[in-house]
Parts: structure tokens; C-alpha cells; sequence
């Protein structure tokens, strides 16, 4: 995180598998919040480092929290993964336009 932007790079808040695990359960959920102890049961890790990877998310603006009494819940923010599905859109575009043009470049050769 830099002075100039506090939120954290979105791209490296979901280069953790634990953390894109937290997006997928946050994602899944019927209830629209988790509460944190719920979520830890979901994994073979202590609380402590549970938070630390939603701590991580939440600078990344991808999960909003919420203190109800003595718990905290948590629930997803989505909107910041439309960075990620708009850079992996311009590269899929590039991969399908280069593999149409390697395509004729064979169809050409067999001719």
C-alpha cells in the first residue's frame, strides 16, 4: 500500500489460495454476512490468522465487516474483482485473436 493509495492492490489480496477461499465462501453464502468464527471453522488455521487474511481483503475493498455486539461478520464487496475479470477479459481477447490468426497462418500453408 502506498501513501499515494491506501487501498491494497486487488491482485495481490487474491494471489493467496486461502484468501480466494474466503471470497468463495463469502460468495456462496445464503445469509449475506459470516460471522468470523464461522469462517474460521472453514479452515485448519487459528482465528488470528483468519483475520489477517480478511484484514488483507478488506484493504483490497473486497469484504466489508460489521460488529454485531461482541462478533464481527463479515460479507463480500465484489465490485473490486471487475479489475480482475477486465484484465483477464483484454488477455483472452488477445489469446483468441492470436490463435485465429495462427489458424490461418496453417490453412494457408496447406493450401
Amino acid at each position: 500500500m502506498s501513501e499515494n493509495n491506501p487501498m491494497r492492490d486487488v491482485f495481490d489480496a487474491i494471489a493467496d489460495p486461502t484468501r480466494r477461499r474466503l471470497i468463495q465462501l463469502l460468495a456462496e453464502a445464503e445469509a449475506e454476512e459470516i460471522p468470523l468464527h464461522e469462517l474460521t471453522a472453514q479452515f485448519q488455521m487459528g482465528r488470528t490468522a483468519v483475520s489477517k487474511h480478511l484484514t488483507i481483503l478488506k484493504e483490497a475493498g473486497l469484504v466489508l465487516d460489521r460488529k454485531v455486539g461482541r462478533e464481527t461478520r463479515f460479507r463480500l464487496n465484489a465490485s473490486p474483482l471487475r479489475e480482475i475479470q477486465d484484465w483477464v477479459g483484454f488477455y483472452s481477447k488477445f489469446w483468441s485473436a492470436n490463435m485465429l490468426r495462427l489458424n490461418q497462418l496453417f490453412e494457408e500453408e496447406e493450401e
